[in-house]
């Protein structure tokens, strides 16, 4: 036991030290808020579109270049717009939580603020949900459509529960891999904290093995 947190004390070290780094290159970055906030949610709209398109033409091409291609493209817009007004705001909240973490002094309280990161993945994904709900129903009605935002919702709903009882059909895998896609961006902050636990075991044992290179 004694060996084992020998072993995670100093990658954890590391990995708080490269947080902490991270987190002073943004505070430096930033700027002011009126003017970084802007630019935050451009980037995140033009992510989630670039990643509906990326998914549409993988795992719909024909639905891309076919009938309704004009109903398809319509709903990048609102996929965009709403997509961003999450990953925005939950940019905040994960930098607000990894300062938080910083203050800690117990492992385990460090590793639980961080943790955070997968409930808000967990959340995007019922987000997205909506926002395909939302968007479907806005370009429906911009085409004068009789499609209410409950049956809207009911469709991507059955998606959903098609995909949880039947993960492995054909329609099912294009439909998850559409909706990770979809969630990429809300995927990130959980992807950063995953590379520097990763950063920081790799930093450890190189320098473990270093000191034992040199006894020899």
């Amino acid at each position: 036991m004694k060996n084992q947190s020998l072993s995670i004390r100093p990658i954890m070290a590391i990995w708080r030290r490269s947080l902490e780094r991270l987190l002073n290159f943004y505070a430096r970055k930033r700027g002011s808020l009126t003017s970084f906030f802007p630019k935050l949610f451009i980037f995140f709209m033009l992510l989630n579109m670039s990643c509906y398109w990326i998914a549409i033409l993988t795992a719909y091409p024909q639905e891309a270049f076919g009938n309704e291609r004009f109903e398809y493209m319509l709903m990048q817009f609102p996929v965009g717009f709403l997509g961003a007004l999450f990953d925005s705001f939950s940019f905040f909240i994960t930098v607000w939580i990894a300062r938080r973490a910083l203050k800690t002094t117990s492992l385990p309280s460090y590793i639980a603020h961080l943790s955070i990161d997968v409930l808000i993945a967990i959340v995007a994904t019922f987000w997205v949900l909506m926002v395909f709900s939302i968007s479907g129903w806005l370009v429906g009605t911009l085409q004068h459509s009789s499609q209410s935002l409950v049956e809207s919702s009911a469709k991507y709903e059955n998606r959903l529960t098609d995909a949880v009882k039947d993960p492995t059909g054909r329609q099912n895998i294009k439909n998850i891999y559409f909706g990770v896609m979809m969630g990429f961006s809300a995927m990130i902050p959980t992807m950063i904290h995953l590379y520097l636990s990763a950063q920081s075991v790799f930093l450890y044992l190189r320098k473990v093995s270093k000191r034992r290179f040199q006894k020899l």
